[in-house]
This record gives C-alpha cells, sequence and structure tokens, in this order.
C-alpha cells in the first residue's frame, strides 16, 4: 500500500474527515484477549469502582488505537505512519447497557514537514471530555 493523498494537495487546517467509534463491554473483553491486558478495570464493574473509578474503563491502547484510524483511513494507508503518541488525560467509562461508549475523533493537518510528511493533531472525545491530550501523528504522504 501507499499514500493516497498527496503531499502537494494538503495545507496547514486541511482537516481529516471526523470519525465517531462505538466501545461496548464486549469490545473491551475482545481487546483483553488480544492484548494480554485482563486488568479488571477493564470488565469487572465492582473492582473498577472499588478503586475509585465510575465504572469500567476502556484500555488507554484501545482508544489510541480507535483514534488514529482517523488518520489511517484519510491517507489510505496505516504503513504512512511514521510517529504517533499521546497522552492519556480521561478515562473512556463503558456503561454495562446496550450502547456502551462513544469516542470522537477528528483531526486536522498542524504542520508541512519535509520529506513530504506532515503532523496531524488529533482531538479525541467521549461524554463531552477530551480523552486523549498532544495526540499527534507524523504522516508520510505521496
Amino acid at each position: 500500500m501507499s499514500a493516497k493523498i498527496a503531499y502537494d494537495d494538503v495545507e496547514v487546517g486541511t482537516e481529516l474527515p471526523a470519525q465517531t467509534f462505538g466501545v461496548t463491554r464486549a469490545m473491551l473483553v475482545q481487546y483483553a484477549g488480544a492484548s494480554g491486558d485482563f486488568n479488571p478495570i477493564h470488565w469487572n464493574e465492582k473492582f473498577a469502582k472499588e478503586v475509585g473509578l465510575p465504572d469500567v474503563i476502556a484500555h488507554g491502547m484501545f482508544t489510541m488505537a480507535e483514534a488514529i484510524r482517523v488518520v489511517t483511513d484519510w491517507v489510505g494507508d496505516p504503513g504512512a505512519v511514521v510517529e504517533y503518541g499521546v497522552r492519556f488525560t480521561k478515562p473512556v467509562v463503558v456503561p454495562n447497557d446496550d450502547e456502551g461508549a462513544t469516542i470522537e475523533v477528528s483531526g486536522k493537518v498542524a504542520v508541512k514537514l519535509d520529506d513530504n510528511t506532515v503532523r496531524v493533531d488529533l482531538v479525541a472525545m467521549s461524554a463531552g471530555q477530551k480523552v486523549l491530550g498532544m495526540s499527534r501523528a507524523v504522516v508520510r504522504l505521496a
């Protein structure tokens, strides 16, 4: 694969298509199995509340992975992501109901760098709160 977006076709301020991702308890159990992270704060409501959380929370790395999908879907190639980092600011609380939680992610080109790369800044929100801070990806474009 290669990036479908050309460096010359973007400028600082170019907005990526925003996306909303659903998160259910079943998804957290699947992620726990795939990642090996079986911390009970991600699946056991009683335990999560005993340690001071409002409810079960999504894995930070799960949240991070959902957010970068905005970039990989936009550029058309996950391998185009050269660098990616975030700070975890608030947890994604996942209630035990049929709806779960949502993560709303938007992004825009913040800086055009050398070598056909751009820095994309992401904003990830859940329940009206910013759940990732300093969420930035460097992406190599065509």
